[in-house]
């Protein structure tokens, strides 16, 4: 067994942190994922180098803020699968991100300015508020709202179940399908709106959470955060002498999971790698990444508990492939250093060509772009490529929001892969996780 060094006692202490019940009441150790990145975002580390260009899969940590730009959207993913979106000209702090002593998850996010989604799931007893403007939505059940704040006004609009909201003027109820508005130059008097308005970044919002309930709707990890990236863009084995393993479409012969990614700087951890993978994040820090002769690299779900469980992204065992070398966490300095193709950005509209070839690993296609992965990855396998033809997706202008239609043509030299195949999470090609 080979396991590469790499700050080995910041990540043990973390590990210990971060799994062992009962925690500290007042424990900075929780990381949740920045789980899509798309136009101009960046986030500030506290690392003393101000605001970075940020990509998914980047560690979130306490006190970390976000911002997106003109053109740009994000989302984070929660250990249990909720998620926060933010649309452009928005910025966030995550404020808490702890553990009671009995074991809970307490999240604190303040929407500083701009507009925000909030898909609580309400798991496990875990608490979430949001703070916008003076008031604040403390969740102690499912919930599912926007959230938005400007120098003269705030608003929240509630899609799932009554919110509690709490501010200067008293405690104000927010029906299901209601909006209430907060006029901050009044002590943030409210009122109901008369309607409930729409807004032209709902349909993302809602795009997105049913990428997540389509494709995690079978994980049986205890962890949410990442199990619909997996059940998307790869699948299941039994290898003999490996067990269960995990492995991308599009592997290809020669790739590694390492090929790709970033190391990222972090106060008090050190450097964690990010993934420049879409659904690199649960095989990185829990279980173990392994080579199988005959099926390449594979992930070993596992690792769920304990003190090994969080191994800080550059984890393997076993026999390697030839000439395979780790990329070696960067020493004297405390920027993002980029690894092959580092950390893509996705701009806001698909590519109008993409071209997916063995050994992408699902490099550059969008989550639930196209319904059924493995059917395409068949074909990549006998012709080495195949180009997609996208329409554009989500756009804030359009009344729909677009959506996600790959229609399929061959590359040069490739094999015709079909018809289109339409929907952003049409047709049920996902994997079950197990």
């Amino acid at each position: 067994m080979y396991k590469p060094r790499f700050h080995a006692m910041v990540m043990t202490a973390l590990a210990c942190a971060l799994l062992a019940l009962p925690a500290a009441a007042d424990s900075q150790a929780r990381i949740v994922r920045l789980s899509d990145v798309q136009g101009r975002v960046q986030i500030d580390k506290n690392s003393g180098l101000g605001f970075e260009n940020a990509f998914a899969n980047l560690p979130v940590t306490q006190g970390l803020q976000l911002r997106t730009g003109e053109n740009g959207r994000a989302e984070i993913e929660f250990e249990d699968g909720s998620t926060l979106r933010v649309t452009p000209n928005t910025t966030v702090e995550f404020s808490k991100l702890g553990l009671t002593d009995a074991g809970k998850r307490v999240s604190t996010v303040d929407l500083v300015e701009g507009r925000a989604y909030v898909n609580w799931l309400g798991k496990s007893g875990d608490k979430f508020t949001l703070n916008f403007s003076h008031e604040k939505a403390e969740l102690s059940q499912a919930a599912h709202f926007r959230a938005a704040t400007s120098a003269s006004q705030s608003e929240i609009a509630s899609f799932k179940n009554e919110l509690a909201v709490t501010g200067p003027s008293g405690t104000v109820k927010v029906d299901k399908n209601k909006m209430v508005t907060f006029d901050t130059n009044d002590n943030d008097k409210s009122s109901v709106a008369k309607n409930f308005a729409a807004d032209p970044y709902d349909d993302w919002d809602n795009q997105s959470i049913e990428y997540h309930d389509q494709y995690s709707k079978n994980n049986s990890t205890p962890y949410g955060y990442g199990a619909s990236d997996l059940s998307y863009y790869g699948g299941y084995s039994n290898v003999p002498g490996f067990g269960t393993m995990w492995q991308p479409y599009f592997a290809g012969v020669g790739w590694n999971p390492f090929m790709d990614g970033a190391w990222s700087w972090y106060p008090g951890m050190g450097f964690m790698w990010a993934s420049a993978y879409p659904w690199g994040w649960m095989p990185y820090y829990y279980g173990n990444w392994a080579y199988a002769p005959g099926f390449g690299w594979g992930w070993q779900p596992g690792g769920w508990t304990g003190s090994t469980g969080w191994h800080g992204g550059i984890h393997y065992v076993g026999a390697v492939a030839q000439g395979f070398r780790a990329p070696v966490e960067p020493k004297g300095t405390v920027g993002t250093v980029a690894v092959g193709k580092g950390g893509p950005v996705l701009t806001n509209g698909s590519p109008i060509r993409t071209v997916v070839s063995s050994g992408s690993a699902g490099l550059g296609i969008p989550r639930g772009s196209y319904g059924n992965l493995s059917h395409l990855n068949a074909q990549v396998a006998k012709t080495g490529s195949v180009e997609l033809h996208a329409a554009p997706q989500f756009a804030a202008s359009s009344p729909r929001g677009g959506g996600f239609e790959f229609g399929l043509a061959p590359a040069a030299g490739a094999g015709h892969a079909g018809a289109a195949s339409a929907g952003h999470a049409s047709g049920g090609g996902g994997h079950s996780g197990h």
